[in-house]
């Protein structure tokens, strides 16, 4: 046994966060510890890695176990560079070794001195343990593993992303191998290729690992316990978190049953002593049955702290077939090819996941697609009624109250209405009237999706909204959109997201966007069956096609196309530049409709209205001769490859 905790609590205030834990880690336990944002995890985890001391209970580690704990090893030397950082977790190693050469002279000149033979061999025990004639080996194998490739080993630490930090001291951590690796959401800043390998890693971890996530796929492949962190207690399941689930179901509807048996063994108590007491046949027995009633425990009914969110996306306006088409679209950004030209068609109804390394451009594409940037080259466009909403995966901090986020958008409700819908996002009671700028990452979700669930969109922008929220709201979300009607573009990590919404997914990597028709097709995408099979039907498609014309060569165009080609690429290229104008004048009357200035002014809203109608019918136009342009212009070209 490594840890162990009898009776343990933990107060802030008169707020009671934990009480009554007890629980024990044993060599080689790997353990999952779940619960609602704001149940207590993270106090838990100062707890057990004594960063925080129990008001109440005892902590006992065993001597000389050692502990890792993810925020105690936050500082990193931001002069030295990334392999320079990497080799300071063998700091004690490399100091065997520099002592251990200094040795070996003295050996050679007095090799039969006792001490400093026994010193000798001390050293190389500390060196034997670590492994640390193969320390340059692992420290490459987990750089590589957590994304940090050869050309990243030079970089200084000051210079690395915030991801990259949390990346680097995570990789730091793991090679000090403590006898307990404790992690708060070691996940979150990994795409999916980095956590899974992270996750065959601790699967293979000699010591106790203890691990707070959201993450249901990371759970069921590393853990073989789970910790649920609820009503300030701690209770402990065997197995992953699938096998958590119907132990926790069979838990609960136990409880509630012996609960409502001692309810109706009370109540028939009461009912026997009510009628029995005052009649002088009967009183002794009705006095016997109160003394059974006094000595009765009533079985408490199951408490849970989880308040699933229950809510659905819903639109009005069935918007236009095409809803969202990029044609040829690129992205340049500092000097880095993000997306090579591409082409993209989501059609109404329809979900698309864009996923990929860090750092490959996916939130630009999102911003490229939804409008808020506009691409290197080519162009998108929304279809006719498309009315859309964004997630943004960085919120930006905002002012006023909790309860005002909605009631300045919607200023006809009552106070009631806002309340009530705002409960159902968990911000109730004097929740509501929090100052925005001091709610936390998963409150600024669950906020944000309360003002989405009112725009009902028939478009959604989604980047990256699983990752703030606790399990239980996952669940929630996942059913949500796996319900939603409207058209989805989502950027996520989050694999059981990815795999419940069974949809193709674009994966952009080095440039290129390549799309998987499903997770499983593209968990395969290095199988080397599936390459070999892959690679055979393109041959057959090539067969299909039969020969290419002799030379490769073009048919000359004549004088008069090649004139006419010109003046469609210059048609285009000004039309392009109406309908974006046009488009920004459609999102500034919008912004000025929602305004409150122009919602207490009635005239004012209309003629808006008016004007905001006008320009959507001059945009369509605009659309429609886009359109017509290009079809002209396909047709030349199709008649050159002719």
């Amino acid at each position: 046994m490594i840890i162990q905790l009898q009776n343990v609590g933990k107060s802030f205030g008169e707020t009671v966060v934990l009480h009554d834990i007890q629980a024990s880690v044993e060599q080689g336990e790997h353990i999952g510890i779940i619960g609602e944002n704001g149940a207590g995890k993270t106090t838990l985890l100062r707890i057990l890695c004594r960063e925080y001391t129990p008001d109440e209970g005892e902590y006992l580690l065993t001597r000389g176990a050692s502990l890792g704990y993810l925020e105690q090893n936050s500082t990193l030397d931001a002069d030295e560079d990334v392999y320079g950082e990497m080799r300071r977790a063998y700091a004690p190693v490399l100091a065997a070794m520099a002592e251990m050469q200094v040795l070996e002279k003295k050996l050679a000149a007095a090799p039969e001195q006792e001490g400093l033979l026994e010193r000798h061999a001390a050293l190389s025990a500390v060196i034997d343990a670590a492994d640390g004639y193969h320390m340059d080996i692992e420290i490459r194998k987990v750089l590589s593993g957590m994304g940090f490739g050869p050309e990243t080993w030079e970089k200084k630490v000051g210079v690395l992303s915030g991801g990259e930090h949390t990346r680097l001291r995570l990789a730091k951590l793991l090679l000090q191998r403590p006898d307990a690796l404790i992690l708060d959401e070691p996940t979150n800043h990994l795409d999916f290729v980095t956590m899974e390998w992270l996750e065959n890693y601790l699967k293979g971890y000699a010591g106790a690992v203890l691990v707070v996530s959201h993450d249901r796929y990371f759970l069921d492949a590393v853990c073989t316990r789970i910790w649920e962190v609820e009503a300030g207690t701690l209770t402990s399941y065997k197995g992953n978190y699938s096998a958590y689930l119907p132990q926790k179901e069979m838990a609960v509807a136990l409880q509630q049953k012996q609960h409502d048996a001692d309810v109706a063994k009370a109540a028939k108590l009461e009912d026997y002593i009510a009628r029995n007491l005052v009649r002088a046949s009967t009183t002794k027995m009705a006095q016997s049955r109160r003394k059974q009633l006094e000595k009765l425990e009533i079985t408490e009914a199951p408490k849970t702290s989880v308040q699933a969110l229950k809510f659905s996306f819903e639109f009005d306006v069935a918007p236009y077939k095409d809803l969202v088409v990029a044609k040829n679209i690129s992205i340049q950004l500092g000097g880095r090819t993000l997306l090579k030209p591409t082409d993209l068609t989501v059609l109404r109804g329809e979900r698309l996941v864009i996923a990929g390394p860090n750092g490959t451009g996916k939130s630009t594409l999102m911003q490229v697609l939804d409008g808020k940037r506009r691409p290197s080259s080519g162009f998108v466009r929304l279809g006719a009624g498309a009315r859309p909403s964004v997630f943004e995966q960085q919120f930006l901090r905002r002012g006023g109250r909790v309860i005002d986020a909605i009631w300045d958008k919607y200023p006809s409700f009552t106070e009631l209405e806002v309340r009530s819908h705002l409960a159902r996002f968990s911000f109730r009671g004097e929740d509501v009237f929090k100052p925005c700028s001091a709610l936390s990452g998963g409150e600024m979700a669950r906020l944000r999706f309360a003002e989405i669930l009112l725009e009902r969109p028939n478009l959604l922008f989604l980047d990256e909204p699983t990752n703030h929220l606790d399990i239980y709201t996952r669940e929630s979300l996942t059913q949500a959109l796996m319900a939603y009607e409207g058209t989805l573009l989502l950027i996520t990590h989050d694999r059981y997201l990815m795999n419940s919404l069974a949809c193709p997914i674009l994966y952009l990597e080095d440039g290129e966007a390549v799309r998987y028709e499903s997770y499983a097709a593209l968990k395969a995408r290095n199988d080397p069956a599936a390459s070999a099979a892959g690679a055979g039907r393109a041959a057959q498609a090539a067969e299909a096609a039969g020969p290419r014309p002799e030379g490769g060569g073009k048919a000359a165009y004549g004088k008069e196309q090649r004139r006419r080609k010109a003046e469609l690429r210059a048609a285009i290229k000004q039309v392009e530049e109406e309908i974006e104008e046009v488009g920004a004048h459609v999102v500034e009357l919008e912004n000025e409709i929602n305004s409150p200035e122009v919602l207490r002014d009635h005239l004012l809203l209309r003629d808006k209205c008016d004007e905001l109608d006008d320009t959507k019918f001059h945009q369509q136009e605009l659309f429609d001769k886009w359109e017509a342009l290009l079809e002209e212009q396909e047709q030349y070209e199709q008649a050159g490859e002719e």
